[in-house]
Formats: C-alpha cells, sequence, structure tokens
C-alpha cells in the first residue's frame, strides 16, 4: 500500500498526462479504493477458495469464463465450467484476501508453488493493496493476512522468470507442483500460474520468437488507441491455451482426487471502458472467474527437471512494469 498525499498528487499528474481527461477518472476512484479496501479488509463478499474441497488447486492469473468455454472443447480435463466470485481484481487484492487468519489451520496444511511477485509483496514483504501503480490518500483498511511462514510450504519463484519474456512460464511451475506432490508433506496444493496474464506469449512461444509490442502490451494498447480488440484477444486466448498444456501434463503426473481450476480475477478488453484488471472493481468481467473441477492421477508421464540457475538480481518492480503495473 502506498500511501503519500504528495506522491498521490504526483501520480494524478501523470496519469492525466498520459491518458487526457480519462486520467481524471483515476482522481476519484483512487479515493473511492481508500474506502473499498477500508471495507473489504474487514469483510470481504466474494468466495474464499478455502470454503470449497480441493487436494489441488489450480489458479490461472487473469483467466476469462467466456475464453475457457471458447477451448474448452480441446481438453478433456475440462467437462463442465461453473463459476465464483473471486475476493479480487487483481493478483495482490486476491493473496491478501485469500490468505487470511481465518482460514489459517488451512494455510498450515497448504504448499503455495506461484510465479506471481505480488506473492512476495504480500505475504513476505507485508505490503497490502493498493498496488504499486494506485496511490491513495489515505488509508483505512485493516489487513488480517497470514504470515509467509504459516504455509505448509510458500515457494514463490518469480526470479526464475524467463529472461526472454520476463515472466515465470508453465513448465518451471509444473515440475515443482509435481515434486510437490511426489515429495511434499502437505494435505494440500495451490499452484498459481502466470498465464494467459499478461505477456501474451502464446503464439510467441510457438513460433520461437520474442514478443512483439502488441503481446508485450496488450490491454494497454487498447486502452490508449494504439491496437484493436480484434489484433489482441487472440493472442490472450492462444495464451490460455499454452498454459492449458501444461496443466494437461500436470494433471498426468499428480495423484489429487479433488483438483479446482479457477483464476485470482478476469481480464477486460473494452467492456464498460474497462481494460486489464483494475482492483476494487466488483464487476462481472474481472470479479467472476471460472470454476472447473477434475481428477489427477500420477501416471509418471514427466520427470522434473532440476531449475536451471536464474540470475538473482532481478529486479521486481522490472518484472512488475512487464505485467503491466508500476
Amino acid at each position: 500500500m502506498q500511501l503519500s498525499v504528495r506522491e498521490w498528487f504526483s501520480e494524478m499528474q501523470e496519469r492525466v498526462s498520459d491518458l487526457g481527461l480519462r486520467g481524471l477518472l483515476y482522481i476519484p476512484f483512487t479515493i473511492y479504493l481508500s474506502l473499498w479496501y477500508g471495507v473489504t479488509s474487514r469483510y470481504e463478499p466474494g468466495e474464499n477458495v478455502f470454503e470449497d474441497e480441493w487436494d489441488l488447486l489450480i489458479i490461472l492469473d487473469a483467466c476469462r469464463i467466456d475464453t475457457l468455454r471458447e477451448v474448452a472443447d480441446e481438453y478433456e480435463f475440462i467437462r463442465e465450467i461453473d463459476t465464483r466470485w473471486s475476493v479480487g481484481t487483481q493478483s495482490a487484492e486476491w493473496i491478501a484476501k485469500t490468505f487470511t487468519k481465518t482460514y489459517e489451520r488451512e494455510i498450515q496444511k497448504t504448499s503455495y508453488i506461484t510465479g506471481n511477485p505480488f506473492s512476495d509483496r504480500v505475504l513476505k514483504e507485508k505490503r497490502y493493496p493498493p498496488v504499486v501503480n494506485n496511490t491513495i490518500p489515505f488509508d483505512i483498511a485493516n489487513w488480517n493476512v497470514a504470515e509467509g511462514t504459516d504455509f505448509n510450504d510458500l515457494d514463490i519463484v518469480w526470479q526464475e522468470s524467463d529472461d526472454t519474456y520476463n515472466v515465470v512460464l508453465p513448465d518451471v511451475l509444473t515440475d515443482r507442483v509435481i515434486k510437490a506432490g511426489r515429495e511434499g508433506t502437505q494435505d494440500k496444493i495451490i499452484v498459481h500460474y502466470m498465464q494467459p496474464h499478461l505477456p501474451y506469449i502464446g503464439e510467441a512461444i510457438k513460433t520461437g520468437r520474442p514478443a512483439t509490442e502488441v503481446e508485450a502490451k496488450g490491454y494497454e494498447l487498447m486502452e490508449r488507441g494504439q491496437a484493436q480488440r480484434e489484433e489482441v484477444y487472440p493472442l490472450y486466448r492462444e495464451t490460455l491455451r499454452y498454459v492449458l498444456d501444461d496443466v494437461e501434463e500436470l494433471l498426468e503426473n499428480i495423484d489429487a482426487e479433488k483438483v479446482a481450476i479457477t483464476a485470482d480475477h478476469g481480464e477486460a478488453f473494452g467492456e464498460m471502458s474497462l481494460y486489464g484488471h483494475p482492483e476494487g472493481l466488483p464487476l462481472p468481467i474481472v470479479k467472476r472467474v471460472p470454476w472447473v473441477e477434475t481428477t489427477a492421477k500420477d501416471l509418471g508421464t514427466r520427470d522434473p527437471k532440476e531449475t536451471e540457475s536464474q540470475s538473482l538480481d532481478k529486479n521486481i518492480e522490472s518484472q512488475l512494469r512487464d505485467l503491466g503495473y508500476v
């Protein structure tokens, strides 16, 4: 959480300079966020994932319900797509409202394996919402977030992001989960994949090239009028396929009677003039998420690779910037 009237005023000036009249909307929005977190840090009307029964919970970051339905026929493990109201519309908000002291007993039996850098910010650094690019003028929140040490295991791997795309690729997390499933002592596992969130790299990965500007910035270009939905949305959908291919392999290499596949929040491509996933907005396009139930059986078709040594001086601000923040 960022709190400074001077910083708030400076940020509002930057918003107006960057987005023109649309940037003026951020002034009442940040005041609203102060009030929103004042209420929802105490009482969140969304559905916490710990209220459901599962052994393995798979989080697809920024996965839309309709897009999952578009590709569902391509995957045997997706039979029926239900929905839930998420506790957040942005990752930091979801993390802070999911892993609370209310569910401490469940958290103590859970391994959380995540490529999301906000897991580090919230659970280790104790930097609570709003996120890095939304400074608020006043703070009345009362957070009740669990400690990182409360987990059976907390495996935050954002520093193992791919050097070309500056995001953690699915295979890194899949290997971690397979290993935890075969060797760990936890009762539950949560894996937090970074796809289909920006950058929309599914097509780039397939063709073995770096991401284009449209793939890297996606809805940000749409918001500025520099790209159309018709060119951005298919890249997002292909990125969903990319992560689902890894999920399919994961489900053949771990034993879990009850598996749930969901998202932390959705993704907007201009609906109601929204782009991306602004925090604190209880609108269906970003707050209602898919919920798929399936099972998993370890057939031993994949041996997890040892993690290759990655640069340990990677900057979390740089990674958040490439994810559309800062």
